[in-house]
């Protein structure tokens, strides 16, 4: 089961979170979209079941079930950036017009995908309480979320399935040589998970938001809008 949200009439926006996050901190980015939207719980996120093997294929295949048949516009932040591009590839049958991919890491490095590993290896970690979990879901996240914990029959824990940590490194280079749509690249000036000069070198017309860091659709959701655009005139 994978869950989603919707609002919205006309041009249809996908709207993909990143690690540990959930669909809901879309909510101030799709006011700005002159269009309909559906913001996805990534399976092991959120209302969202866990897979038993997480790849950038095996969510974008999720994601490719609950999108509805038509063009759309695909934005992802971070590790929703990647299966954006991947679902930009045309390989799990949804008609993207044109992606964006905010804040996707770049550059990982051995120790990055080893802390990884670690914590995909890891079981949940359990609380007594509700707001003890929403703390540690926050911290994962990077951003307070309402849906980030659940309850079971052993204490409450964040809703995020600690397996999705061991998707690995993604082959960025490879998934726009292989894009059918075109594609956008950005991230926040104060980002340290993609720096400009990273984000640059992979994408020398990326761009830039100013002000904000690697949660710029949370900060400053109104940052967002030159993507949006971009995406509007690439359809």
């Amino acid at each position: 089961m994978v869950h989603v949200e919707r609002g919205g009439d006309g041009p249809l926006l996908v709207l993909l979170h990143g690690l540990g996050a959930t669909g809901e901190v879309w909510r101030g980015v799709a006011d700005l979209w002159p269009g309909s939207w559906l913001a996805v719980d990534l399976p092991g996120h959120g209302r969202s079941a866990a897979l038993d093997r997480y790849s950038f294929g095996s969510f974008a295949a999720a994601v490719a079930n609950v999108v509805p048949a038509g063009p759309v516009a695909v934005l992802g932040h971070s590790l929703g950036g990647v299966v954006a591009l991947t679902l930009a590839s045309g390989w799990f049958g949804v008609d993207v017009r044109a992606v964006a991919g905010v804040g996707v890491k770049l550059r990982w490095s051995e120790d990055d995908l080893a802390r990884a590993a670690a914590l995909a290896g890891k079981p949940a970690r359990l609380y007594p309480s509700s707001e003890e979990a929403a703390a540690w879901a926050a911290k994962l996240a990077g951003v307070p979320l309402a849906h980030g914990v659940v309850q079971t029959q052993a204490g409450w824990r964040a809703a995020l399935d600690p397996a999705a940590f061991g998707v690995g490194a993604p082959d960025v280079a490879g998934l726009l040589a292989t894009a059918k749509a075109p594609v956008l690249l950005a991230a926040g000036a104060d980002d340290p998970l993609c720096p400009p000069a990273d984000l640059l070198d992979a994408q020398p017309g990326g761009m830039v938001l100013a002000g904000v860091g690697h949660n710029a659709h949370v900060e400053q959701p109104e940052s967002i809008k030159p993507v949006l655009d971009r995406l509007i005139s690439g359809w």
